[in-house]
């Protein structure tokens, strides 16, 4: 049994990725500090099974776009602020939020303000996983370092972004660079993919909006690449979210399509792609990790893009061009997303051992990028929380 006088670390996860590595979190602190530390926040099933009391239920708050968050909004602020009181009277000696910024970055503003005006005493704030200032809007860096003591970052070109306004900030790495290796022979067979048949992988997004714009794009790149390579086989990993919506609309595609929405084959199906043809997104880096040449492709509505052009870094949509500084993964975005140029560079990477070569090598230099001195991101997230809230290990 934990004593009353361990140290109190407040956790804020307000979504399923934040919850894995909220989880990641308790247990490398339980590791650093010989189990003597106490949890309370918000979590989900993830850190539920670490120990976490959740506040409340984090799915309250897995609502996307204005149209579905302004009948929502009084129901979330309130939450905002029933988080920021219960933070404030349980005198933890850090709060650590995990992403979902429009809803922990609020709760972190109003505990600023408090430790303010009770003249510095309170806790120690800290956020991991910014928002993306590299790719779009950077002056959110300025605002967010007026509220935090420290940050933690997923990628090593970060920190200077929120250095550059006085926030302390720490790169712990990312925790796809720990992600196992598939199994892509057990794949094939569980599946009863042809032996030596070339597998495409397709991956439209795990949003109704993209794999609506997507898929159609998709489809017709395959209906041309299953007229060149008579045995190709399309490998689909997905989420639940989206899984219904794919099945339907490639039950006529012109090659055999194996959708797998099961987490525990993801890997595995990775593993058996020749080639993966996939929706910019964090699959992108995973994709590379597991050694697998890819195309991304990405198609918005027009208005949309109209304000991207505006915002967004082109160099930054594929993370892994991002991260080594030059476009290994070839990319085709709005209007050159298109079935042709897709289809040709589909094409070239089967075909030509040299082109896949080049983005297999790639994949472990990113994956040496993505850590920090060797140690798991969870490891390194726990002592930054212990030094910065002057928690001895």
């Amino acid at each position: 049994m934990i004593d009353d006088d361990a140290p109190l670390i407040y956790l804020m996860a307000g979504e399923a990725s934040g919850d894995v590595l909220g989880a990641g979190l308790m247990r490398a602190l339980r590791i650093r500090t010989d189990g003597r530390v106490r949890f309370a926040g918000l979590g989900g099933d993830t850190m539920a099974a670490e120990g976490l009391d959740s506040l409340f239920p984090i799915s309250e708050m897995a609502v996307m776009g204005i149209v579905e968050i302004l009948p929502k909004a009084p129901m979330l602020l309130r939450r905002v602020w029933q988080t920021a009181d219960d933070a404030w009277a349980r005198r933890p000696a850090a709060v650590v939020s995990i992403d979902s910024k429009a809803f922990t970055m609020r709760v972190q503003k109003i505990l600023h303000r408090r430790r303010a005006k009770a003249g510095g005493e309170g806790p120690k704030l800290i956020h991991w996983v910014p928002p993306t200032v590299w790719a779009w809007r950077p002056g959110r860096a300025k605002a967010i370092a007026r509220h935090l003591d420290h940050l933690m970052t997923l990628f090593p070109f970060e920190p200077p972004y929120f250095e550059a306004h006085g926030l302390e900030t720490t790169f712990v790495g990312h925790p796809a660079a720990g992600q196992p290796a598939g199994n892509g022979a057990a794949f094939r067979g569980r599946f009863r993919l042809p032996k030596g048949a070339p597998v495409l992988g397709v991956m439209p997004g795990s949003r109704p909006g993209e794999v609506r714009r997507l898929l159609p794009v998709f489809r017709e790149v395959v209906a041309r690449l299953a007229g060149r390579y008579q045995s190709l086989q399309v490998v689909i990993p997905t989420v639940p979210l989206v899984a219904e919506a794919i099945r339907e609309e490639t039950r006529s595609w012109r090659a055999p399509v194996t959708v797998v929405e099961d987490p525990r084959y993801k890997y595995d199906a990775f593993a058996a792609c020749t080639v993966a043809l996939a929706a910019s997104g964090t699959v992108t880096l995973e994709l590379t990790l597991a050694g697998v040449p890819t195309v991304v492709a990405y198609r918005v509505n027009a208005v949309s893009a109209a304000i991207a052009r505006r915002l967004i870094d082109p160099e930054a949509i594929v993370l892994t061009n991002k991260l080594l500084g030059r476009r290994v993964i070839p990319q085709f975005i709005q209007e050159d997303c298109t079935p042709d140029r897709l289809t040709v560079a589909v094409e070239r990477l089967f075909d030509d051992p040299r082109a896949r070569a080049e983005q297999g090598a790639a994949s472990e230099a990113v994956r040496r990028l993505l850590t920090a001195d060797g140690e798991a991101p969870s490891m390194r997230a726990a002592d930054t929380v212990l030094r910065v809230a002057g928690v001895v290990a």
